[in-house]
């Protein structure tokens, strides 16, 4: 059976923040809650996904293959899309088989998984990776580890216009900057595609030697938009989806103080990153900043102890 995406275009609202620390340093910040759009397809996944569904219903693909690891919140995101709108998923994970909360899921909404090794995995991009893949899954649309492609930046492009045409519903005129977390670089490449004058920042959750910057470059270059304004912060603090004490506090603090659930991968390191950036004064006092939710908040799970059921709409 082809995938057939019906037409969908989830509406994020944009929120004013209020913290101390945003006062001090006389910021204004304001969030655009992606966390909010819809419960399972959440965050700037979606807005990755969308291109890439689009070509396979085009393509008559009967499913679709991609990457991602025991806590993939890409992967977690494409198998709630493949259970709502009813198509295939088969999902190449990273490492020896274990059973995480997303995991489960995965395995909950249908999506049939293939443990790789870590190895395996490395492998992936090597040109002849997909070949036996497609072998064993005929006409199925591939996707990159975590939506990485023009297609997937070109599908965030949309976000600077939600929250352009929310800005007076929060008594703005205009803002200065954007701020956002990053792992591969596709919402920030996006980002950066639709807005041509503000700069953007980008906080990386991952090690430099990642390649987001490489990345983001490439993204930009293949779409003719390599003057686009840009700034990589380090916020890894010592590795991917590290959780150290003083990350777990902040995030406590902080959503008791705005209501906004954050998570220690992508989301809280991101913010704290921009406290940080502010008590060093690097923003100009009466900066207006939007700062994008890129959701996740399913992998609160094992690093935050929360529970919750992430298959359930």
């Amino acid at each position: 059976m082809p995938i057939r995406i019906p037409t969908w275009r989830p509406r994020a609202p944009l929120q004013p923040l209020q913290l101390d620390w945003l006062e001090a340093a006389g910021v204004e910040l304001a969030c655009l809650r992606l966390d909010l759009v819809d419960p399972l397809l959440s965050g700037n996944k979606w807005f990755k996904l969308a291109p890439y569904l689009e070509q396979a219903a085009a393509a008559g693909a009967p499913g679709v293959i991609s990457l991602g690891g025991a806590h993939s919140n890409h992967l977690h995101a494409l198998a709630a899309a493949g259970r709502r709108f009813g198509f295939s998923c088969v999902g190449l994970l990273r490492g020896e088989a274990q059973q995480t909360p997303t995991v489960d899921d995965l395995q909950r909404m249908g999506m049939a998984l293939h443990w790789l090794g870590y190895g395996g995995y490395r492998a992936r991009h090597q040109p002849n990776f997909w070949a036996p893949w497609l072998a064993r899954y005929p006409g199925f649309q591939v996707i990159g580890e975590g939506g990485l492609g023009l297609q997937g930046a070109n599908g965030c492009s949309c976000l600077v216009a939600m929250a352009e045409a929310q800005l007076a519903d929060i008594g703005w005129s205009d803002f200065d900057a954007w701020w956002l977390a990053t792992g591969t670089g596709t919402t920030l490449a996006g980002v950066l595609l639709g807005d041509v004058r503000r700069i953007v920042f980008g906080a990386q959750a991952v090690p430099s030697d990642h390649g987001v910057a490489t990345q983001v470059a490439r993204l930009l270059d293949e779409a003719g938009a390599s003057e686009r304004r840009y700034q990589l912060i380090d916020a890894a603090r010592g590795g991917f989806a590290r959780l150290d004490e003083p990350l777990r506090q902040f995030i406590l603090e902080t959503e008791q103080a705005s209501g906004v659930p954050l998570e220690p991968v992508y989301t809280g390191k991101a913010l704290m990153a921009l406290r940080d950036f502010c008590k060093s004064g690097q923003l100009a006092r009466g900066s207006r900043l939007i700062f994008i939710h890129t959701g996740g908040l399913q992998g609160r799970r094992v690093l935050m102890g929360a529970s919750a059921d992430y298959t359930q709409v």
